[in-house]
């Protein structure tokens, strides 16, 4: 299958230790970066107390109309980071959903898939540009026939949330004529939230950092600025986006250099997932 936007993946576009493994880059309007194998470790803060908040009052809560989007592209992690760096999402959680068992029980998610729920305003993104993400970035191909947990589906909010769902998967479906596209297109059900080590996986891996923002379980679902650091912390959203906004996130001027340092360092790195 070839990279139908002309961006760079390994030849086959495919991982050779899962022949389903999409390595299309995950991407947003400032950034691209690849997705890697799960072997890859997470990261930890040295504990060296560079993060303390004295003098933040970080940005938790945007109180603005929103919509919502939900989507299944296989694992969540990297799609946490994504979407929690782009400009108009407000907060993103990641947990199950779509399945008929109903809740998971420990580790047995049922039928339940794994999908992100993201809040956005409308007036600053609209739901296609989210769908235009939600194709360009899955971790594995969108015809890909994979174990339920990990299938690609896009839950609607709205009848025109459906009108456009379908309408972009033909148009994506036009533009592999040699494959099938398995995308799921299904009215939005239960979201059955992850656990919280699962909630801003990026973010979490830097303790001292996390510590900082004083993230609690509600708020590893509901910070504003907890999504946009599980982003930027990967090289997400790029370095002109996060200096327009970072005096607005309600950092401390050594949580930003901190932030600010990974962000360069990491900016067209891959990502764990």
């Amino acid at each position: 299958m070839s990279d139908l936007r002309g961006r760079a993946f390994r030849p086959s576009g495919l991982d050779n230790s899962n022949s389903n493994r999409m390595v299309r880059p995950l991407t947003n309007e400032k950034n691209r970066y690849s997705v890697i194998s799960k072997d890859v470790k997470r990261e930890v803060d040295a504990g060296d107390g560079c993060c303390r908040a004295d003098d933040a009052a970080p940005l938790h809560h945007v109180d603005v109309p929103f919509e919502k989007a939900t989507f299944g592209m296989g694992c969540y992690w990297g799609t946490d980071s994504l979407f929690g760096a782009t400009l108009g999402v407000l907060r993103t959680r990641v947990g199950y959903s779509g399945g008929t068992t109903g809740a998971p029980k420990g580790k047995d998610i049922g039928d339940n898939v794994e999908v992100i729920e993201i809040h956005y305003d409308p007036t600053k993104i609209t739901y296609s540009k989210l769908l235009e993400m939600f194709w360009e970035n899955h971790e594995y191909r969108a015809s890909a026939r994979l174990k339920r947990e990990y299938m690609t589906m896009i839950q609607y909010h709205s009848e025109d949330q459906r009108k456009l769902a379908e309408d972009s998967k033909a148009a994506q479906q036009a533009n592999e004529p040699e494959e099938v596209v398995a995308t799921e297109i299904v009215p939005a059900s239960p979201l059955y939230p992850a656990a919280d080590h699962n909630q801003k996986y990026r973010l979490q891996g830097h303790v001292d950092l996390a510590k900082g923002l004083g993230l609690t379980s509600e708020l590893l679902q509901s910070s504003h600025v907890a999504a946009r650091l599980n982003g930027y912390l990967v090289g997400a959203g790029g370095l002109e986006q996060f200096e327009a906004e970072a005096n607005q996130l309600g950092l401390s001027d050594a949580q930003k250099q901190y932030v600010r340092n990974y962000l360069i360092e990491n900016d067209g790195a891959g990502i764990a997932c």
